[in-house]
């Protein structure tokens, strides 16, 4: 295991963007990378890419956005399509920090948004690395309900019974997240869990209504994306196996899948230095020359 440990968040920034207030944490400067992360309990930019950013921002502008409804950003109640909808308030985002063109990197939940972003917004979209997304559920090797409904039930659990505990955000960790449970940093589980405590979040989380928005398949959407797509996955991914992202490759023109050993759902986290060796060679081979200014 190549594992570093989280620093502390930086204090980050503010945005409003087409009516919604984002915030994130921007390090180093050159080609925009844009980091999206996932949707569990407690996720933000940072708990999810705090790892490893600091060596893309080494030649990278690195943008760890709090996706709405996380972290320090806005938690309005979504209506109507989901991914529609955050993928048109990630675009606003773009422009309000004057980024005409940007990478995705992106784990799971993050992921799904910036599929759909790169399928209706492709002139904003330069290539995209994606990790343990749900886009189909349709398809042989899409997850079966059980499967979809993981992440919610894991969620559920988490908030349920007698409530959120440092105890129960690590167990989460470790089972869904992490291939080494013992290797899971305590800092990681006390960011994520006093994030979790966020009486916005943890009332959507309880909500017995919709707040998140319609979910969407995007099956339409995948063979219509132009950039360059690599699906890093780990190989024992708890959510998916990763003859799942091998059947998402094949339904994108530029599509490519790397599995990496000895991780899980998180593998930006696990093994940061590996992570960044095959990201930074996929966005600097030819489709990728970093961009100069934006």
């Amino acid at each position: 295991m190549d594992l570093m440990d989280i620093q502390a968040p930086p204090e980050g920034t503010y945005a409003e963007a087409d009516g919604v207030k984002y915030h994130y944490v921007e390090l180093g400067e050159g080609s925009p990378t844009v980091f999206l992360h996932g949707g569990g309990p407690g996720c933000t930019g940072w708990s999810d890419f705090g790892q490893v950013a600091p060596l893309f921002a080494a030649d990278r502008r690195c943008l760890l956005v709090d996706i709405l409804q996380y972290g320090k950003s806005g938690k309005p109640v979504i209506e109507g399509p989901m991914w529609d909808y955050h993928a048109a308030k990630t675009v606003a985002l773009l422009d309000t920090l004057d980024v005409e063109r940007a990478d995705f990197v992106c784990n799971s939940w993050g992921g799904t948004i910036a599929l759909n972003l790169a399928a209706k917004y492709p002139e904003r979209v330069r290539s995209l690395v994606i990790t343990g997304s749900m886009p189909v559920f349709h398809g042989p090797l899409a997850p079966l309900p059980e499967g979809g409904r993981r992440g919610r039930n894991a969620r559920d659990r988490y908030y349920g019974g007698t409530g959120p505990s440092w105890e129960k955000m690590r167990e989460l960790i470790a089972r869904l997240e992490w291939y080494d449970a013992d290797a899971v940093p305590d800092g990681t589980v006390t960011l994520r869990f006093e994030q979790s405590l966020d009486p916005e979040e943890t009332a959507l989380a309880g909500a017995s209504d919709n707040p998140r928005g319609d979910w969407q398949d995007l099956t339409a959407e995948l063979g219509r994306i132009a950039a360059p797509t690599l699906f890093l996955w780990g190989m024992y991914d708890a959510f998916l196996t990763p003859d799942y992202p091998l059947m998402l490759a094949r339904m994108i023109p530029k599509g490519s899948l790397h599995v990496m050993s000895e991780a899980s759902h998180h593998p930006q986290e696990e093994r940061p230095y590996d992570y960044h060796s095959v990201v930074t060679g996929f966005l600097d081979q030819g489709h990728g020359a970093p961009l100069e200014g934006k």
